[in-house]
């Protein structure tokens, strides 16, 4: 009894707040928004080439801001959604007009990112670049959430105009066809295959969201298949889903295992490779022929073999069996590697020496702005002079100056400013008044402490 109360009672909660009912637009009119964004000609097209340079240039310069922007102007959303629409409503012919749109709006892309990186100077992979070669099953995961959260927006009435193009930029559907355009450019096929492959991942995933959209809400099919049909429907759409997820789960499980292996091989080395009076000056972590490598190079006392083969043995400990240690040492005598230590030990200086030079210009920066605002009571006292002369006669010298008063009872500081007067003759309690109260105004200070000199 109480097991069923509270399932109620959750089901009520996820009812009351995940309910889309009542938000739901027609799905009609969802049905021909989708359609209305397939079309690429005209303006679309001229739109997609203009976003393209920009993501190439993003890509070329390494500027993410750059990349987003272009994936925001880009409307390569809509023959996407509309081919995974068609597969839900078995509506054939959108499904047509979605690949042949979409087809388009590729060889578009691709020839444009292609013409500007023949023609742009800078040919260097950049990370932005590199990180649309390999894509991996969380890219997969991406671009189906996405497409779940493209297809309920573009069902509900309120129509968050942010959804869609969120879901461009979290898919990231423009930078992987310039990157093919960039392997074309230069003739890396590696390039150009993976980008294309992530591209292919992102349209297959969103379009498969956009059809178990259509499912979970039920939209109305517009051709009435057969069972027969239906069903080879979807195997094709299966089979598809499959094909592209594979892949991409292979390089997911390369790069967990070298993220664990990576991860091992540095604790192995900061553990078991940590010898008194010996530095390691470079370490590498690597696989060479299908063959997992350890790389570490040390200067100082020299360790012996016994030592390095008792280290050896501990590999399997960490989970690095089959591992191969290669260790070098002996940088300080006669077989010195003057290229690795300038390549090694003296980067790591000068690294240091940079994170230093930086801290002290911070420190020569502050202290000049403290100088700077000190100097500047070293002429506004000679700048006011003529006006004393003038109103306070009796005033024969001033100097105006800021003065740091301790607490004797505390720890607190206090700021003041504080001008020193020499005179003729005393000042009278009325004159002190206005000449204090003048100081203020003209010095647009709150406060100023005057101190009163008879001159000798």
């Amino acid at each position: 009894m109480i097991f069923q109360n509270a399932r109620n009672q959750i089901n009520r909660f996820l009812t009351h707040y995940l309910d889309t009912t009542q938000d739901r637009e027609d799905p009609q009119t969802t049905v021909q928004t989708i359609r209305d964004g397939i079309e690429f000609k005209g303006a679309n097209i001229l739109i997609l080439i203009f976003a393209v340079f920009i993501a190439s240039l993003g890509l070329n310069t390494n500027s993410a801001a750059v990349i987003i922007g272009a994936m925001l102007i880009s409307p390569l959303m809509g023959p996407i959604m509309g081919i995974g629409l068609g597969v839900g409503i078995y509506d054939f012919d959108l499904i047509k007009r979605s690949f042949r749109n979409l087809a388009v709006a590729t060889l578009f892309s691709v020839l444009t990112s292609t013409i500007y990186f023949l023609i742009s100077p800078l040919n260097d992979a950049r990370s932005e670049l590199l990180a649309r070669t390999s894509p991996t099953i969380y890219d997969v995961l991406i671009a189906f959430f996405g497409g779940m959260a493209g297809i309920v927006a573009a069902s509900t009435k309120l129509r968050n105009g942010t959804v869609i193009p969120g879901v461009a930029i979290a898919t990231a559907l423009m930078p992987p066809l310039c990157t093919a355009g960039f392997g074309l450019a230069i003739g890396n096929l590696y390039y150009f295959f993976g980008a294309l492959y992530l591209f292919f991942i992102n349209s297959v995933f969103i379009a498969f969201a956009t059809t178990l959209g259509t499912k979970i809400m039920k939209f109305a099919p517009k051709e009435f298949l057969d069972e027969n049909r239906k069903k080879r429907v979807k195997q094709i759409v299966y089979v598809i889903i499959v094909v592209t997820m594979a892949p991409s789960i292979y390089l997911t499980y390369n790069m967990i295992r070298q993220n664990f292996f990576e991860t091992a091989a540095n604790t192995f080395i900061a553990k078991e490779l940590n010898y008194p009076n010996t530095q390691i000056i470079d370490k590498s972590v690597s696989m060479v022929d299908g063959k997992r490598v350890i790389r570490v190079s040390m200067i100082g006392k020299e360790v012996p073999k016994d030592s390095l083969l008792v280290a050896e043995t501990l590999l399997k400990k960490y989970g690095l069996q089959g591992t191969v240690l290669e260790v070098k040492q002996g940088y300080g005598q006669n077989d010195i590697d003057i290229s690795t230590l300038n390549s090694m030990m003296f980067k790591d200086i000068y690294q240091d020496s940079q994170i230093k030079i930086a801290q002290l210009d911070s420190k020569v920066d502050s202290l000049r702005n403290v100088i700077t605002n000190y100097k500047q009571f070293d002429s506004i006292a000679a700048k006011i002079a003529p006006e004393i002369r003038v109103l306070f006669p009796m005033v024969n010298d001033i100097a105006i100056s800021k003065a740091v008063f301790s607490r004797v009872d505390s720890i607190r500081l206090d700021t003041t400013m504080v001008a020193v007067v020499k005179y003729a003759h005393p000042l009278s309690s009325e004159q002190y008044k206005r000449f204090t109260e003048w100081l203020e105004a003209r010095l647009d200070v709150k406060s100023i402490q005057v101190i009163t000199e008879n001159r000798r």
